[in-house]
């Protein structure tokens, strides 16, 4: 079979596939020169707005029920990865992907940003002297809480840049939008 005839009748979702001769390489090489700060940038405040939601609303849960930090902060990880992947989860859905897709898009293109920012967020809130112990309606609480978010920001940015430049991360989705 002559390969240039295998690719004439290619859609553009077959660029998001490696493996794909010179058609996945064009996309990788596409990509990687349209990784802009700005793509990065919105990929990562896109994320931070997930893990931010999720991480409060555990919190909040977890001193409601009088839960101790542990218990706490797993719920509040669990729901920033939740809240995270389902931002994303609902515009490809929303772009006509059937749910496993779109489940699998979100897992590649969210993970490895919600986990740098969980990691650098609750490292920045376990450093700081007092943060674990303080309740909702300390100020140490939310200034600890917004400063990991701040790190965070800054340290996941750079991440989803170097990924959306190789083809991973966020721009997984964009290839369905």
């Amino acid at each position: 079979m002559d390969h240039s005839a295998h690719h004439a009748g290619t859609t553009h979702d077959d660029t998001t596939h490696e493996g794909h001769g010179h058609v996945g390489q064009t996309a990788h090489h596409a990509a990687h020169a349209g990784a802009s700060w700005a793509m990065a940038v919105k990929a990562t405040l896109h994320c931070l707005t997930g893990c931010a939601i999720g991480e409060i609303l555990g919190m909040v849960i977890g001193t409601a029920l009088m839960w101790g930090n542990v218990p706490t902060m797993v719920l509040a990880i669990t729901l920033a990865f939740l809240f995270g992947y389902s931002f994303t989860l609902f515009a490809v859905v929303r772009a006509g992907l059937d749910l496993k897709t779109a489940i699998k898009v979100a897992l590649a293109a969210d993970t490895v940003s919600i986990a740098v920012m969980e990691l650098v967020d609750n490292t920045i809130i376990a450093l700081t002297p007092g943060a674990m112990d303080a309740h909702l309606s300390d100020g140490l609480f939310w200034s600890a809480l917004l400063g990991g978010f701040a790190m965070a920001f800054l340290i996941t940015t750079p991440v989803n840049k170097w990924m959306i430049g190789r083809g991973k991360g966020h721009a997984v989705v964009h290839a369905y939008h």
